[in-house]
């Protein structure tokens, strides 16, 4: 490449070199700017480097200078995301299930781009795609995007549901019929990424594995459910909600050992109000959604906590144990 032939990009070049050679710890000289500007085929002048300096702070984007002995030193101050920032995004897609391994690797490259070269090293040390398990369903990606689409449309989609088999396949649910239903939020719970939707069919709220969902399509039809989720709070749903197990919503009494209380208010949040029994026993009212999931949280507890009400919950539990332990007889 002949030096001189990208002229026109000399700006574009400087802005680059400035954001992946500098930050706060780690700044060039001049001389070594126009050196850099030289491997893209762009020559320059000092003169004209300050003046585009000064149309990078139009932009809003900040070289500061700093004298060091006899040499002044360039570099750029501040990013849109601080390096504990971009961390943060990285580890939240390393541990998003919902994300494939591959597009995993493609967004976390992308994310470096937020800092500078040197910055970029130091995440190298910390990005690992490990042997947690993470989807197969390559499409899960545009699905979500589907997804947002139509809620932003206020339209219905269909789609074909899957769920796995002894054989390690994916085989669709009902037959292969496609579920249309009201997309109305999503959730990301457990690591995984749920659709909350209305199915009009059964008149109430369900929610959707997203990387089970195949064959997306946005319906021409208006969605449904309005005033079902007028004043719906999803965290309230969530907390309700164990592992994302569906069952019917009750009012249930739990009673705990009072150094238990931690492990209900990471449940639950702040908010719930606890109900002094004595000096060591204190109980809790919260609305749950029943399952065997939620059956396996209160017996992972230990003996310290104890569902005490509605009668026909602890009768379900009693049942239930009887079942599990004629398993072991």
């Amino acid at each position: 490449m002949a030096r001189g032939s990208n002229q026109k990009f000399k700006f574009t070049y400087l802005m680059k070199i400035m954001a992946e050679k500098t930050d706060d710890e780690h700044s060039l000289t001049m001389a070594q700017i126009l050196d850099e500007l030289g491997r893209y085929g762009v020559s320059a002048e000092r003169k004209s480097i300050y003046e585009d300096f000064k149309d990078m702070g139009e932009f809003g984007i900040e070289i500061l200078k700093e004298q060091k002995g006899r040499e002044t030193f360039y570099h750029r101050a501040g990013r849109e995301f601080e390096l504990a920032e971009v961390k943060l995004l990285i580890d939240a897609v390393q541990s998003a299930k919902f994300i494939t391994q591959k597009k995993s690797k493609i967004l976390i490259a992308k994310v470096k781009n937020f800092v500078s070269e040197h910055q970029a090293k130091q995440l190298q040390r910390q990005i690992f795609i490990n042997d947690r398990v993470k989807t197969m369903n390559e499409s899960v990606y545009y699905n979500v995007d589907d997804i947002h689409t139509a809620i932003n449309k206020n339209k219905k989609i269909k789609f074909k549901y899957y769920k796995w088999d002894i054989d390690k396949k994916l085989v669709a649910r009902h037959g292969g019929s496609f579920f249309t239903v009201s997309p109305w939020a999503l959730l990301w719970d457990d690591e995984n990424y749920y659709m909350v939707a209305f199915d009009d069919w059964d008149h109430k709220i369900k929610h959707y594995r997203v990387d089970k969902m195949m064959n997306i399509c946005i319906c021409e039809e208006e969605r449904a459910g309005k005033e079902e989720f007028k004043n719906f709070d999803m965290a309230k749903y969530s907390k309700a909600t164990f592992g994302m197990y569906h069952g019917d919503k009750k009012k249930v009494c739990i009673r705990f050992a009072n150094h238990m209380c931690g492990v209900f208010i990471d449940r639950f949040g702040k908010d719930i109000l606890f109900m002094k029994v004595d000096e060591d026993y204190s109980e809790l009212v919260a609305d749950i959604n029943v399952s065997l999931q939620f059956f396996g949280w209160i017996f992972s507890l230990g003996k310290d906590v104890t569902v005490i009400s509605p009668k026909e919950v602890v009768d379900e539990i009693k049942e239930y144990t009887k079942e599990f332990l004629k398993k072991y007889e």
